[in-house]
């Protein structure tokens, strides 16, 4: 059966309601304790949940942008999510949320986020917990109340795809609103017992890092040095310093 990218009318039914505002809020608090410690010049957000750059407002980066996939409004640019518009190597950090779920192959989607990623880049996955209270409710087809059209991927089966891309999985953070009583966790808290006791949380943030070395530092040195603005997408001016001085280089 073919995955539907999500559609702006569901984003917006599900972000009427308690549950999708709630874990809005807490995907949103965990990406600000997280994004500060990435460094880089340069993030990308693909896919439209969220409001705008409210998921990476909090990231360090000078330049950034959303590519979306329903055309929701602050989205820099709508394109496909396997198909994305730039050259390779020009963010440093990616957030998918949600975006693999929807995704009408997330392999295709994975592969295009690393071949956008400079060499030792970040992505950041939120995805929805198949474990969950949740994800049982929609294996029996109650799905009342539940983001429509999501296909709930398990934290293992995406880590494994990060693993055979060469990506190290950093940390793994999980969270949700029906365990209100549960404090929001990180494998590297330190507290197992806790961690474990979150294994039916909703809503889980994978950070991983490329394994890559660049056979040479030039085009880094480059980029730093010649920072430049990357022609528009959709219409839309992105600040991509990377995508400018990879043009230059391929020019010449």
């Amino acid at each position: 059966m073919h995955q539907q990218e999500v559609r702006l009318s569901e984003l917006r039914r599900w972000r009427a309601t308690t549950r999708g505002s709630n874990l809005d809020g807490l995907e949103r608090a965990r990406l600000q304790q997280v994004l500060p410690g990435l460094f880089g010049r340069s993030i990308l957000q693909i896919g439209s949940w969220g409001h705008g750059e409210q998921l990476i407002d909090a990231a360090p980066m000078p330049f950034r942008a959303v590519l979306g996939t329903a055309g929701a409004s602050g989205e820099s640019a709508v394109t496909r999510s396997g198909a994305l518009p730039l050259p390779k190597g020009v963010a440093d950090v990616i957030l998918l949320p949600h975006s693999l779920e929807y995704a009408s192959s997330p392999h295709r989607l994975l592969r295009e986020a690393d071949r956008v990623l400079t060499s030792r880049g970040h992505v950041l996955i939120l995805g929805f917990n198949p474990f969950s209270w949740w994800g049982v409710r929609k294996r029996v087809g109650a799905t009342a109340g539940l983001p429509l059209g999501a296909r709930f991927l398990s934290r293992h089966r995406v880590c494994d795809w990060l693993h055979l891309l060469d990506f190290d999985v950093l940390d793994i953070h999980r969270f949700g609103v029906g365990l209100p009583w549960l404090r929001p966790t990180a494998r590297s808290d330190g507290q197992r017992l806790r961690y474990w006791c979150n294994v039916a949380a909703e809503s889980y943030l994978i950070v991983a890092r490329k394994r890559t070395i660049p056979v040479t530092p030039v085009q880094q040195r480059w980029r730093q040095a010649r920072p430049g603005v990357a022609p528009a997408l959709g219409g839309v001016r992105v600040s991509f310093e990377a995508a400018a001085a990879r043009r230059r280089t391929d020019n010449h």
